[in-house]
Formats: C-alpha cells, sequence, structure tokens
C-alpha cells in the first residue's frame, strides 16, 4: 500500500507482551485492527522553571486531532530503535538535535502494565525556550506544570490518551 503522494506506507513491529519483535505491519492496517502491540515514542520539553512545552496537533492530524500532544511524539519504524526514532521525530517536529540539547530516558509504559496505548518509550528534554516547532504538526502551545496540565485534561480538554498516564507515571508533585 502506498500513500497519496507514493511513498510507501509506514511498516511497524510488532511485539509481545515482554517488547520483543514478533511481527510487522503496515501502520493503517495496525490501527484498523485496533492493536496496542506496536511502539512509539513520546518526549516533553521541559523548562528550568518545571513547566511542559505542550502543543495542540493540527485540525488535519488522522489521529486526534486538536488535541494536547506530547513535545514530540511518533511511531518507531520496522528495524528502528526507540532511541533512532527519538531522534528523528525530534528533528522533525521542533528542529532540534539531540547532540545539541540535554535530554533522557524516563521510561517504557506498556498497554499491559499501564493501560497504555501502545508500548510508549518516554524521554525528557530540557530546554528554555520555545522550539521553532513543526508547523504542519502543531497549531499552537502552551508551557503549563504537569498538575495544570492534568487539571485542564480533566476538565475535559482533549488530549492523547497517554498523555496524563506519562504526567502520572513521571511527574506527579515533582515541580516543586
Amino acid at each position: 500500500m502506498t500513500h497519496l503522494n507514493n511513498e510507501p506506507e509506514e511498516i511497524l513491529d510488532l511485539v509481545n507482551e515482554n517488547d520483543q519483535i514478533i511481527g510487522h505491519l503496515e501502520r493503517s492496517q495496525v490501527y484498523a485492527a485496533g492493536l496496542h502491540n506496536f511502539r512509539v515514542v513520546n518526549a516533553l520539553l521541559i523548562n528550568k522553571q518545571g513547566q511542559l512545552w505542550i502543543p495542540r496537533r493540527t485540525a488535519h492530524k488522522k489521529s486526534c486531532p486538536l488535541h494536547l500532544d506530547f513535545s514530540v511524539s511518533g511511531h518507531v519504524s520496522s528495524g528502528e530503535t526507540y532511541d533512532q526514532a527519538f531522534i528523528r521525530e525530534l528533528e522533525e517536529e521542533l528542529n532540534l538535535t539531540s547532540t545539541h540539547i540535554s535530554w533522557k530516558k524516563l521510561g517504557l509504559i506498556t498497554p499491559h502494565t499501564h493501560g497504555a496505548f501502545a508500548f510508549n518509550y518516554c524521554y525528557q528534554i530540557s530546554y528554555n525556550q520555545t522550539p521553532t516547532y513543526n508547523r504542519n504538526d502543531f497549531s499552537e502551545y502552551s508551557w503549563l506544570y504537569p498538575e495544570e496540565l492534568l487539571e485542564k485534561i480533566a476538565q475535559g480538554e482533549k488530549a492523547k490518551s497517554d498523555l496524563p498516564i506519562v504526567l502520572s507515571q513521571f511527574y506527579s508533585n515533582k515541580h516543586r
């Protein structure tokens, strides 16, 4: 299958409960089948005040249009490591290179253990300014403390489903 722009469709690795590769499938087939055993990366950009840079997805996104999102988010393509996907998405979405910023791994959340949408490896980027983000991915942004973001979501603000899980797992009462 190919996209409308004649590029081949992204192939994703399917994994078992231990995050070991058990197969491969086109992205559209993964979503059509409602599968959750594939890999994604997400990162949150945090400033020295402990605020997170939270963008809003553009209206034309296939999944979660106009939802609040991670600072960086993307699928891990077949044959790619979590770190490779993070570095690629960081450049595509925020125009930042991993060698010129401070970042760290936070950890993995999974559908089986945390109720996550997919096998989601999370990263944190220390950065004190608004990045030059990709306008095709994001329409606007806010700098929010984790608790403020959780409150917005609790009040009905649409957000990617793993965002509150990651905040609760890695940012509970940590900014003060």
